[in-house]
């Protein structure tokens, strides 16, 4: 089963044909919301908005390990598709652009980052060199060939604290280290799904330039915000459509 996590701007899919809802608890706590079962292009699908129904859970206070394990162990996804909203550091990402990312770099702090953390006498060490699923990115990237869909091939993701944005010096910093994009919820849930040993792969929406670039060299402007993602997210629920006949 393909289970999709949805992000700011995406509480709901309103092209998923809804079959039930399902109150989960898990060892973790509480997931953010109900998981939704549903068909997608005739596919069973789950769905799980990240940051709760009504968009009320900031970055930092997600319960990133509750939602993978219900995922997995609750609803029985096989796969894991994540989409996010994020600020564009890279000139060629201006808002409005898909980007399908291939790195993450990881500048979270004090968020409960592993299912491993010693309770059960055991250390584990997961390799995270590809930190998303390849054979997954290579199908999302041929659902957006399939209905040519524009969209950008790969990007360091930057996993910032929040909730807060980030000052112009920051953002500096972080295209010194190689980042081509920020957002605040990419981590601890990428490595959680390795951990849970569920291929996991992202679609990320520019949603406005990251402080001290573009329209927002001197501040975001967060007017413009909303009307980006009610565009952008049309287009990603068609290409999740594609791609959930794969």
């Amino acid at each position: 089963m393909l289970a999709i996590i949805g992000g700011s701007g995406l509480t709901q899919l309103a092209n998923l044909d809804i079959i039930r809802r399902e109150v989960v608890r898990t060892p973790f706590g509480e997931p953010s919301g109900a998981l939704t079962f549903g068909c997608l292009s005739g596919k069973p699908v789950v769905f799980l908005a990240r940051h709760g129904y009504g968009n009320t859970i900031p970055p930092h206070m997600v319960n990133y390990r509750a939602n993978i394990w219900a995922l997995k162990h609750a609803a029985g996804a096989e796969r894991v598709v994540s989409v996010a909203s994020v600020g564009a550091i890279r000139n060629d990402l201006p808002p409005g652009t898909l980007i399908v990312p291939h790195q993450i770099i990881d500048y979270t702090a004090g968020r409960a980052s592993t299912f491993y953390d010693g309770h059960d006498g055991r250390v584990v060490h997961v390799d995270f060199t590809e930190p998303y699923d390849g054979a997954l990115r290579t199908d999302l990237i041929d659902a957006f060939h399939r209905i040519d869909e524009s969209f950008v091939n790969g990007a360091v993701y930057a996993t910032t604290q929040g909730p807060r944005l980030e000052s112009a010096a920051e953002v500096n910093r972080l295209e010194r280290d190689g980042a081509d994009i920020i957002g605040m919820t990419g981590m601890p849930e990428a490595v959680l799904a390795r951990e849970a040993e569920l291929p996991y792969a992202a679609i990320c929406v520019s949603a406005n330039w990251a402080a001290g670039r573009g329209d927002s060299a001197r501040g975001i402007k967060f007017e413009n915000i909303e009307d980006v993602l009610k565009v952008s997210l049309a287009r990603v629920r068609r290409v999740l459509e594609h791609y959930a006949t794969k």
